[in-house]
This record gives C-alpha cells, sequence and structure tokens, in this order.
C-alpha cells in the first residue's frame, strides 16, 4: 500500500534534465594578458571565478565591434586595464555548456596583449573572487582550461621569438 504514497513524492526527486531544446552560437573574444616583471621575465594575468577556476579575460563580441576590439574591451572591463596592445592572433578555443534547455557552443578568439602603463593598477569585477599577476610556469599550472594552456605556450613561444 505505501508505492501510491511514494508516488506523489517521486517528481520531486526526478534527476531528469530539460531536455537540449535549442543550439545557441556565442562567439567571444579574450586575451592572454602579459608584461615583463623587474627581472625581465613574464608574467600572465589571470582572474579567479566564483567557482575558484583560474581563467583568462574574456567576453562576448558586440554588434559592429571585431573580435580584437572584443579582446581590448573585456580586458578593460574585466580587470581594469585599458592601456594595451593587441601583438596578435593565438587560436580559437571551443567551449560547450547546457544553460537550462539550450546548449551553448561558445567560441573564444585569443588574442596575445601586452599591458602597458601602470600594470599594478588590477581591479576585478566584483563577482570575480581574484585577479593577479602570476609568474609564467605558475599562470600555466593554474590555469583551468587546457586549451587556453596551449594558446599560453604559444604565447610564451612568441614573446621569447620576437623578444616582446
Amino acid at each position: 500500500m505505501a508505492a501510491p504514497q511514494f508516488d506523489k513524492f517521486k517528481k520531486y526527486f526526478s534527476r531528469k534534465k530539460p531536455s537540449i531544446q535549442e543550439i545557441v552560437r556565442e562567439p567571444t573574444a579574450g586575451g592572454i594578458l602579459f608584461r615583463r616583471d623587474k627581472d625581465g621575465g613574464v608574467e600572465i594575468l589571470l582572474f579567479q571565478d566564483a567557482k575558484d577556476r583560474w581563467s583568462i579575460p574574456k567576453g562576448h563580441i558586440e554588434p559592429g565591434e571585431t573580435a580584437q576590439q572584443t579582446a581590448k574591451r573585456e580586458i578593460g572591463e574585466e580587470v581594469g586595464l585599458t592601456d594595451t596592445e593587441v601583438l596578435g592572433w593565438l587560436g580559437k578555443v571551443h567551449f560547450r555548456y547546457r544553460r537550462v534547455d539550450k546548449l551553448v557552443l561558445m567560441t573564444t578568439q585569443i588574442y596575445l596583449v601586452r599591458a602597458l602603463g601602470d600594470t599594478d593598477a588590477i581591479k576585478g569585477e566584483d563577482w570575480m573572487k581574484d585577479v593577479k599577476w602570476f609568474k609564467f610556469h605558475d599562470a600555466l599550472e593554474s590555469i583551468e582550461y587546457e586549451d587556453i594552456g596551449k594558446l599560453m605556450l604559444l604565447a610564451m613561444k612568441r614573446i621569447r621569438q620576437e623578444n616582446l
């Protein structure tokens, strides 16, 4: 006799997610932002999100904006550095995640960006847990996303080869 009563509550314990109803493409852009320390070593700027993951500044491409302009704007908005120089395109990274009943396919164009001026004047947005400069190898170890890590290695190769 207990089974019918259990059926009333089963709906509250269902783990089934709503089925995917739509696929959404979101073009984004960001930058691997670097500077030289006083000893000439390379440092990379990363921020820590609410889930403790370290990443690079990036965001959605606005209508009428190029990916390169987006990378520069997002760096200014997310970490407070507006005196920057975009040195070139490094590659793209694909993310996908679920947003309720949508599958979001995000393609992020990544640029190599040099921080100029007062590079210590960093200020993360309110939703960020932290933002800081890392020595290159520490940044590589801390970065959450393997694809961005690969582009960081490419960035370092370019910085060395071109003596940036």
